[in-house]
């Protein structure tokens, strides 16, 4: 069965950075890339009622008037559409990515997310959307709710693509710290890649213990992988390392262990996502 990769693109400046990771991807692993562009349900209405209150036939005429205009701005909305999904069709092409699908879909973005993903290995998406571009200290509200909702492993696109040979992971050793260890492990991603799994905190036997099973799993896996444990809290911690020694991409786990599983993910994910300048995979 092949792999399959959904890349969502919404016309932002991270959806090109979208399309040159999903390439990387794909040229690594031998996936298959579908590009999904989704139009929320309100796009092309116009929420005002600009009738007013004026006499029944002229009011009759404006009425068809204005649903003509709607009519015109659902179409332009969806030819927008399909013109992005085209755009980064193309991008793939010329990377060399051969097996590649659209889907251009209308609806809520995490309910269609929820539909497609059953056959897909991996989500790609950009930290942020059209509508957050400027506002770089927040990330995109789809981001969040994309996480949070979907059952596979996450991959957050930095604003430009770099090629990657440095993959930090954060290991803290809960659920998702272990199940991030496995995807590394059975991920042909990875191959050939510097691995170092780093733990934040002070190093005591049982910290010491989970980093040499985490070393132990990816080693036998074939990888080149190494440990450390660096002090300071997490948020701060991991980002610094990122910098200092030239990490190409994070992985983690979406959940912190001590953290109660509620509707947001856990803080150091958050403060890891806004912060680091390179793509980020989170897995639940």
């Amino acid at each position: 069965m092949t792999l399959k990769l959904i890349a969502l693109v919404d016309g932002s400046t991270y959806s090109a950075s979208v399309c040159d990771h999903a390439a990387w991807i794909a040229g690594r692993t031998g996936a298959a890339v579908e590009l999904l562009h989704v139009l929320g349900r309100r796009e092309g209405v116009d929420k005002q009622d600009l009738s007013g209150a004026i006499k029944l036939g002229a009011r009759t005429a404006l009425m068809e008037e204005l649903a003509e205009l709607d009519a015109q701005r659902s179409r332009l909305v969806a030819h927008r559409g399909r013109a992005i999904l085209e755009d980064a069709h193309a991008i793939l092409t010329r990377a060399g990515v051969s097996e590649i699908t659209t889907r251009l879909r209308h609806g809520d973005i995490v309910e269609t997310v929820a539909e497609v993903e059953k056959d897909a290995s991996l989500i790609l998406i950009g930290k942020r959307g059209e509508a957050a571009d400027f506002a770089r200290g927040h990330l995109g509200s789809n981001l969040e709710r994309i996480v949070r909702a979907s059952h596979k492993p996450v991959f957050v696109a930095s604003r430009a693509f770099r090629p990657v040979q440095k993959v930090l992971v954060a290991y803290d050793g809960g659920t998702s710290a272990m199940k991030a260890i496995d995807h590394i492990a059975r991920s042909a991603l990875f191959a050939g890649l510097q691995v170092t799994v780093a733990t934040v905190g002070t190093p005591s036997a049982e910290v010491k213990k989970g980093l040499e099973n985490a070393h132990a799993m990816l080693r036998a896996a074939g990888l080149e992988a190494s440990t450390t444990i660096v002090e300071g809290q997490p948020e701060t911690a991991l980002g610094k390392l990122v910098e200092a020694e030239g990490f190409d991409m994070l992985v983690m786990g979406a959940y912190g262990h001590s953290r109660i599983r509620s509707l947001v993910i856990g803080s150091t994910t958050t403060e890891m996502l806004r912060s680091c300048k390179v793509p980020v995979v989170l897995v639940r």
